[in-house]
């Protein structure tokens, strides 16, 4: 399995669950987990999916997700889980 972890933080506006689940599902990304809030108007979800069945490369999601992020007024990152867990870890 290829997880990774895939923030979403911007201003909250109907459809970005929706926009970004379309577009991972569209590429064959696994979401694994999902969890999300909303605190003074502000959208913050964050999930764990799974790139192995994807025929896209790491860099390419990222990079689409980015742009995504952009025309949907949020900020969207995805890191390789390894690399997540060891900034996180204490």
């Amino acid at each position: 399995m290829k997880k990774t972890i895939i923030t979403v933080v911007g201003k909250d506006s109907v459809g970005i669950i929706a926009k970004v689940c379309t577009y991972l599902a569209e590429n064959k990304v696994n979401v694994l987990d999902i969890s999300q809030t909303i605190t003074g108007g502000f959208f913050n979800m964050m999930m764990i999916a799974d790139l192995s069945e994807s025929r896209k490369e790491f860099m390419d999601i990222s990079d689409d997700l980015t742009e995504l992020g952009e025309s949907i007024g949020c900020v969207i990152k995805m890191q390789r889980e390894e690399i997540f867990a060891k900034m996180h870890r204490l």
